[in-house]
């Protein structure tokens, strides 16, 4: 079975994920973003980045199944 994300999608998630940890992950544009409060929010955003950056990351409504 084929992977369903690319490992470097998982680097951009992790990397959001370890931006989290410390705090310093902002969601919006500009200064009107606030700190992001939740893990699944900061995931979101990396898998955001990874598909905006043309990565294999399955889109954002197919089904689990």
């Amino acid at each position: 079975m084929p992977r369903k994300y690319s490992p470097n999608a998982s680097k951009d998630v992790e990397r959001e994920i370890n931006a989290f940890k410390r705090g310093k992950l902002k969601s919006g544009k500009g200064g009107k973003g606030g700190v992001v409060k939740s893990r699944k929010q900061a995931i979101a955003i990396g898998l955001s980045i990874a598909r905006k950056e043309g990565k294999k990351v399955p889109s954002k409504y197919a089904s689990s199944g």
